[in-house]
Parts: C-alpha cells; sequence; structure tokens
C-alpha cells in the first residue's frame, strides 16, 4: 500500500455537485455532507453504554464519535509528522499530513453510524432473532432459507452495525445517487475495520482484521471499488489501525468516567480494581496524588476531579503508545502485515484492558443493565415479529395483506427505492435477501426513543 492510493479523493459517483465551485478540500466536503446527514444526526438518541439515560452527561454514539474523531485527528498528526520527520517513506509529502488527519476525523464520526437502536445489545438481539426465527419465516410457501445464498444467510446470522453503516454510507442516503452519500474511497476503506464477508469470517483467528464481517453481501461491488481506488488489496488500511485506537482509547476511558457518574464505579473502587488487576504502580500513584491535590486545594467533588484529570493522562498515554507502536511496525502496516491492533505492548494495554474490565464488571453486568437490555430485547423481537413478515410480503404495486400493509407504511420511502434498485428485473425468487434487508434497513435506523415509542404505540 501507499499513500497516494490510501488517500485517494475518488468517490463512488462521478455526479457533478458544483466541486468544481468549491474550494474545500474532498476531505473537507466529506466531513460537511456527514455532519448534514440524518443518520449522524441520529446518533444523538443512540446508545453508547446506558440506554435512554435522562442524563445530559452520559454519552451518547454522537458525542462517542466525536471524541473518536478528536483522537483519531490527534494519532494522525502525530504519526504523519512522525512519518515526515523520520524519513521513513520518501512518497510521504507534508500535505498528505492534513489529508490523513481530515480522513481519520471523518472516519472516526461515521465508524458507529450504521448501529441500530440500543447499541452493541442491539446488533446481538437482531443477530439472535435471525438465529431463532429465519428458519421459520415463510416466503412464497417455503422457508425464506431456501431462496438465500450462504453468504446471504450469514449476512443476517452475524449482523454487524458494521457493516450495515457501510449500506447506509453508500445504499441508504439518497436512493435515486449512485454512491449514496458519496463520500471518498479514503474515508470508506479506512472505516472498513474487518474487510471480510461473512463467509470469511473468523472470530478465533490470530489476524483481528478476520473477527467480524466487514460487509454484506449486497455491498460486495461497491467494497471491490473501495479497494481498488485505495489499493487496500482486502487487508486493513494503517489508518484504521488508527481509527481502532482511537474507538479504543475513546470508549474505554469514557465507559470509566461515564460509570462513576452514574454510581457504578466509586474512587476507592478504581484504585482497588487497578491494583488487583497490576496497573503499572505510576498510574495508580498518580491518580493517588491527583486527589490529594484536590483534598487540598478543597474541590468540591475531589473523586470526580481525580478520576476525569487521570483519565485525561491516561488517553495522552494511550495516543503516544499508539503512535509509537505505528512507526515501529510501519513497515508491516503498509505491507498489510500486522494482525493485531497498535496498542498491544504489555504495559499500556494491561491498563487499556483494566478499564474496559472494571467497566464491564462494575456497570455493565449490573441489574439495572439487564432490565434495560431485557426491555431492548422484548421491543427489538416485537418490531422483528412484525417487520420482517411484512418486508417479505412487500411487492411495489400489489396488495400485501391487512396488517403487512399497515407496517410496510412505517418504513422510509427511501429505503423502499433503494430495495426497488436493487431488484429491478430480478425474478421474485431472487428478491427475499432485499426484503429482508428492507426490515433490517428500517430497524437499524431507528434512535432508541422512536423504536420505543412505537412500539408502544404498536401494543397499544
Amino acid at each position: 500500500m501507499n499513500w497516494k492510493t490510501l488517500l485517494s479523493d475518488e468517490r463512488l459517483s462521478h455526479e457533478n455537485r458544483g466541486e468544481e465551485r468549491d474550494l474545500r478540500s474532498a476531505f473537507g466536503r466529506d466531513s460537511h455532507r456527514i455532519i448534514e446527514s440524518a443518520s449522524f444526526r441520529r446518533l444523538q438518541d443512540k446508545t453508547q453504554v446506558f440506554p435512554l439515560d435522562k442524563s445530559d452527561f452520559i454519552r451518547t454514539r454522537l458525542t462517542h464519535s466525536l471524541e473518536v474523531a478528536s483522537i483519531g485527528k490527534s494519532l494522525a498528526q502525530n504519526v504523519g509528522r512522525s512519518v515526515l520527520t523520520s524519513g521513513l517513506d520518501p512518497d510521504f509529502t507534508p500535505d498528505m499530513v492534513s489529508s490523513l488527519c481530515d480522513v481519520l476525523e471523518c472516519a472516526g464520526l461515521i465508524h458507529d453510524i450504521g448501529n441500530p437502536p440500543f447499541g452493541h445489545f442491539g446488533e446481538e438481539a437482531i443477530r439472535e432473532w435471525f438465529r431463532k426465527n429465519l428458519a421459520g419465516v415463510s416466503y412464497m410457501g417455503q422457508s425464506v432459507v431456501h431462496f438465500l445464498s450462504d453468504e446471504e444467510r450469514e449476512d443476517l446470522l452475524h449482523f454487524e452495525g458494521n457493516a450495515q453503516g457501510l449500506r447506509l454510507l453508500t445504499h441508504l442516503h439518497f436512493p435515486v445517487s449512485d454512491g449514496g452519500l458519496n463520500l471518498t474511497c479514503a474515508v470508506l476503506a479506512t472505516a472498513i475495520k474487518y474487510p471480510v464477508s461473512s463467509l470469511k469470517m473468523d472470530p478465533e483467528s490470530s489476524d483481528i482484521a478476520l473477527h467480524k464481517m466487514g460487509y454484506m453481501a449486497s455491498e460486495a461491488d461497491i467494497v471491490d471499488r473501495i479497494e481498488y481506488a485505495t489499493g487496500a488489496c482486502y487487508c486493513r488500511t494503517p489508518m484504521t489501525f488508527l481509527l481502532e485506537a482511537a474507538d479504543d482509547i475513546a470508549y474505554a476511558t469514557a465507559d470509566i468516567e461515564d460509570a462513576f457518574k452514574k454510581g457504578f464505579v466509586t474512587y476507592e473502587d478504581l484504585i482497588s480494581d487497578l491494583r488487583e488487576m497490576s496497573v503499572k504502580k505510576e498510574m495508580i500513584t498518580n491518580l493517588d496524588k491527583l486527589h490529594d491535590m484536590a483534598r487540598l486545594t478543597q474541590v468540591e467533588n475531589a473523586d470526580e476531579y481525580a478520576i476525569r484529570r487521570w483519565l485525561l493522562d491516561v488517553q495522552d498515554l494511550l495516543i503516544s503508545e499508539a503512535t509509537q507502536s505505528f512507526m515501529k511496525d510501519y513497515a508491516n502496516l503498509m505491507a498489510g502485515r500486522r494482525k493485531k491492533e497498535l496498542i498491544s505492548e504489555r504495559t499500556p494495554k494491561k491498563l487499556l484492558m483494566a478499564l474496559k474490565t472494571i467497566a464491564y464488571n462494575r456497570a455493565f453486568t449490573t441489574s439495572s443493565i439487564f432490565m434495560t437490555e431485557i426491555a431492548a430485547n422484548n421491543m427489538l423481537t416485537f418490531l422483528l415479529d412484525k417487520m420482517v413478515p411484512a418486508a417479505l410480503a412487500y411487492e411495489p404495486g400489489t396488495y400485501p395483506g391487512l396488517m403487512e400493509e399497515k407496517y410496510l407504511s412505517l418504513i422510509s420511502a427511501d429505503y423502499k427505492q433503494v430495495y426497488e434498485a436493487a431488484t429491478r428485473g430480478r425474478p421474485k425468487e431472487e428478491c427475499a435477501y432485499h426484503r429482508l434487508l428492507l426490515a433490517t434497513d428500517s430497524i437499524s435506523g431507528m434512535t432508541d426513543s422512536h423504536a420505543a415509542d412505537l412500539v408502544r404505540d404498536l401494543r397499544g
């Protein structure tokens, strides 16, 4: 891989949107398109950790995405300047530093844009529904599985927000336009964390890029175009490793702060758990010093002050570690041979994993979270029970049935238009997969509150 092609400003569609009069960079236009999109705005009401939380402090997918974009841009600045000053790559130019920063910022904004309601649990609930029900769903008098290819079936059984995000960006925006939101190939390639299909994924592989599917059969041809334009050759791009590091840093530190604010983690809990997990003594000492300073200066909430200040220091440390790791393994990253995440050295990874474990043990496994997840599962199950049969009955210009017609009226006209474009000229036997996607597209596009309100209204 080389930076000239990795930073490709080619778009999926070559339609003219006044770009010849636009003085912004291609990636600057990407940023504007993302922020102006309805899908990005919906992230303000999608779960990060705590579903349907009423506090204005707790993070949503929107605030998390903004944080990932900021950290990603910082990593890009560090790496770009390091590559320049080291002379490691003579083909890397000063202009590329700015482009690299813009690409990482855009990729951070969209990295979770395909997530369904209720966060990662929502993904699990959708997967579980298809595992339990797909074979029993009827289409043309037979099980719908009969009409699906192996890859199409696996796409549904392993439903993934990353793959849905690519579909959303390239198909579901502006359905009459080839290319959807029509972002640059550099940004799209960076956001593809897992450059494999559902048939080639391997959760047990030593190569982290194979752990999940990154795209569905419906977007396979688009991924071909992205990979060709960027020269990534179905490997993780170096920029994707930076995006993953930014995501890890953002949520590992944010989850602790949010868990503290919600009362799941106390200052004493954090200190005790860090010691128990053998985190480097210097890090624990720094947290204690910040706490002592807060008490001496009579800060109103010394515990909160110390934790929040310490987490900023942790972020700086992990950003530095990710930068150094990138530079040390530069040749393998550019050759597509890197198999593990950037933050993989023993000491910083232990700290990162400790923060994730503390948040999981102290907050994610509490009864209140479980109760919310049970409610979320009930809501998504209800919606899938109703929307999947309705979508399978959808045939433009024909009457699908009394209740099917009513449920189909809840699906966006844009999504129906995408379905019609994908199935135009195909026999009915080949349309089952795209009808099922019509249901998952509709549900994935909902915010937490809309899904909850809709279920409440439909149940009377």
